[in-house]
């Protein structure tokens, strides 16, 4: 395979890093640290006028003709912004998996819109006693007439206090076996019966825990069939299995090379000078080089129509412990002054890697638990049972 980005990509680089350059301000960054929430309804629709945010999609549905390795190209340069991102890609999983499951009017009503960034659509899968076993959801919905009554809790729905639906996972058949119970729902937030609270992770971010006391949803909103959801989640969560952590080491590298060409050691030279710095620096850069490959990879396999069914995972395990492994090495390298944070005086580099090292940590939770990436792995690459 070849990883090379070519021309395109490079061109789409270009015009990436133009784009940040402008609308990336160091007051948008700072808002979206202090409050915990990477999305700005501003920067989205920039994104939509400047034609970033239809890449990849069709073009009879208002998209812009990109390869998912040239796609591929473009999340990498928003990732390593720490561009706020993540509520479009939340948003637009959920419109891949109604283009591919659900209906005409389904589709009509929500594609157009995900693909002009003018809704924001949450995740509503894990729930606070079940972790990251998600088949068994104790959510409820039980039909009533034309409609569906909804009763239970979602934990880690980020942005739902500023979203318009969520993607719910609910079980519609006690009786059924585990994973057949299952449908999936495309919920309005904006109603009565749902409370959204906010959740602080330890990098910062907010996230939330939503609350469904009697919250009503129209068939119309059922995505496949009553109890078909695990196959509907199924299509949805594949492309989260494909995220890759590499730009993100790249951020910190930079961060850190920043710090070690700039400070000085007890002799008056500079830090990187010294082997033990350079071999740490080295060690980040050589993982993450294995991360963006990892996860091109995957983009490679999708551009030539295959699934990157363990590959993916592959990408997301290797490239979330591998952040967190450099983020805790170079943490220890800067010392005293790591622990001094983002937008505190005399942070080294602006805290990079004080805030990196918090990140880390949810990483190997985000997308499935290196727990959960790691059975996808055997079952899927390796063929082995479950």
């Amino acid at each position: 395979m070849d990883f090379g980005l070519g021309e395109r990509g490079e061109a789409l680089r270009t015009e990436v890093r133009a784009f940040l350059k402008e609308h990336l301000t160091p007051e948008l960054a700072e808002r979206c640290h202090r409050t915990g929430v990477a999305h700005d309804a501003g920067f989205v629709r920039a994104m939509h006028e400047a034609g970033l945010l239809a890449l990849g999609w069709p073009e009879e549905w208002g998209g812009r003709p990109c390869d998912p390795f040239d796609l591929c190209v473009v999340e990498e340069e928003l990732s390593r912004a720490d561009a706020p991102t993540y509520g479009v890609s939340t948003t637009h999983m959920v419109a891949r998996a109604i283009l591919k499951c659900g209906d005409d009017a389904q589709r009509r009503q929500i594609i157009p819109k995900a693909v002009r960034g003018e809704v924001l659509i949450v995740l509503g899968f894990t729930e606070p006693e079940c972790g990251s076993d998600l088949a068994a959801a104790r959510t409820r919905a039980v039909r009533d007439g034309d409609h569906w009554v909804i009763n239970g809790s979602k934990m880690f729905t980020t942005n739902a206090h500023i979203g318009d639906h969520v993607f719910l996972l609910a079980r519609t058949d006690p009786s059924a076996a585990k994973h057949a119970g299952l449908t999936v729902f495309l919920v309005p937030l904006d109603q009565p019966g749902i409370e959204v609270q906010a959740v602080r992770t330890v990098s910062g971010e907010r996230t939330n825990i939503t609350y469904y006391r009697d919250a009503r949803v129209h068939d119309a909103w059922r995505i496949g069939e009553a109890g078909a959801g695990w196959r509907v989640l199924g299509e949805a969560l594949q492309e989260e299995h494909s995220t890759g952590f590499g730009a993100s080491m790249l951020r910190m590298l930079e961060a850190a090379e920043g710090w070690a060409r700039t400070a000085a050691c007890e002799r008056g030279r500079p830090r990187i000078a010294d082997p033990d710095v350079r071999e740490r620096l080295a060690r980040c850069a050589a993982e993450a080089e294995v991360s963006l490959l990892l996860q091109r990879r995957a983009a490679v396999m999708a551009r030539q129509g295959a699934v990157p069914a363990a590959e993916g995972p592959m990408s997301k395990l290797f490239s979330s412990e591998a952040l967190t492994r450099a983020a805790e090495d170079l943490f220890a390298l800067l010392g005293p002054d790591a622990v001094r944070s983002h937008l505190s005086p005399g942070a080294p580099e602006g805290g990079r890697v004080e805030h990196a090292l918090r990140f880390s940590l949810g990483t190997t939770i985000y997308g499935g638990t290196s727990e959960i990436q790691r059975g996808i792995i055997a079952r899927r690459g390796l063929g082995l049972p479950r």
